[in-house]
């Protein structure tokens, strides 16, 4: 597909500046980019390579204009345009309609039309795939599960009974959804494994990444809302509920009945507690462990960044002091109040 800088401002948003009939066919970096090629400028530390680069348009903001060599698409958030550009300049390969001959499905199933279903995959009773949904190689689809037009699983996705996923989703490889809970119940002997008997339910336009599991509620539901981003390797366990449009980085725990709220951004390795509420626009830095609710929007951060090995040994020397420290800091504080009130009594009016 090739289009003109012209089309894409019209389909995008933009000013163009220089020649609105420069045509371009692919994307490529500011250092990389040819000609044929357009590139975008979205974090300042990539400016120095604005000057030198050969595409023949660049995506940027108005403050880089006068820094460009050659044509360009200026918007305000030329991070967001190059997404769409790139979408168009790369659609998705579709796979025909149909049902490989090595694929299982059960006759009490209803698949919509342009629905199709991979190599060895397997189809169980009173599933309900909606228009042109798409099952890769090797995935499983359990009873009774429900899957919304435009959506795609990936090779190898596990979707377990009844879980319900909506419209447009794009579940990547070795996703397990509606897998049971960690929940048991401990005596004596040991523990006592409690049946999970809820679901896992998944709204539009949500994208979960590779190997990310998502565990079915033990009595209500697990709920991702519309427009929710995972990551990979990402775990979501048993009634956790994730409001609509946040996003969450790879590597990042759980636990089970913790309440996210809309919009957030939650970076890599983050632990989440269970039974705790995050509210709507909060953001959690990675490797933050999150021990306590958090009730107001805004950026959260906890540990201790990265710095060199002997300066960390010190540091962790001293931490381990702090409670001495505070009690000694406590005592003299009231030694010095006490030296304070005692030259308050000795002292004269006139002075």
């Amino acid at each position: 597909m090739e289009l003109s800088l012209g089309e894409l401002a019209e389909r995008f948003g933009g000013e163009i500046h220089g020649d609105d009939g420069c045509m371009v066919h692919a994307v490529a970096t500011l250092e990389q980019a040819g000609p044929g090629e357009i590139s975008f400028l979205a974090n300042p530390h990539y400016r120095g390579q604005l000057a030198g680069t050969q595409a023949s348009a660049v995506i940027l903001a108005p403050r880089y204009v006068g820094d460009c060599p050659t044509h360009a698409l200026v918007t305000e958030n030329p991070y967001a345009v190059y997404a769409r550009v790139a979408q168009l300049l790369y659609p998705p390969r579709r796979p025909a309609p149909g049902v490989h001959l090595s694929a299982c499905v059960e006759a009490s199933s209803v698949l919509k039309e342009g629905v199709s279903v991979g190599a060895q995959a397997v189809i169980g009773a009173q599933v309900r795939l909606g228009r042109d949904v798409r099952i890769g190689p090797g995935c499983v689809v359990e009873d009774g599960v429900e899957i919304g037009a435009g959506s795609v699983l990936a090779a190898n996705v596990t979707v377990c009974q009844g879980s319900r996923i909506g419209e447009r989703a794009l579940i990547h490889p070795g996703v397990v959804i509606g897998a049971d809970g960690f929940g048991f119940a401990r005596d004596r002997e040991g523990w006592i494994k409690i049946p999970q008997l809820g679901c896992v339910i998944i709204g539009d336009d949500v994208e979960i990444g590779a190997n990310t599991t998502v565990d079915r509620g033990a009595l209500g539901d697990t709920v991702i809302e519309d427009g929710v981003k995972l990551d990979n390797q990402i775990q979501v366990a048993h009634n956790v509920h994730i409001g609509a449009h946040t996003a969450i980085a790879g590597c990042t725990g759980i636990a089970g009945s913790a309440r996210i709220g809309r919009r957030c951004a939650i970076g890599g390795g983050v632990g989440i507690l269970g039974h705790l509420e995050i509210a709507d626009d909060v953001q959690i830095t990675a490797r933050t462990l999150v021990t306590q609710s958090i009730t107001a929007s805004g950026s959260y951060s906890s540990g201790t960044p990265l710095e060199t090995t002997a300066a960390w040994r010190k540091n962790h020397a001293r931490m381990k002091q702090l409670d001495e420290m505070a009690k000694r800091l406590g005592e003299l504080e009231r030694l010095v109040r006490a030296k304070i009130d005692e030259d308050e009594q000795w002292r004269t009016p006139d002075e």
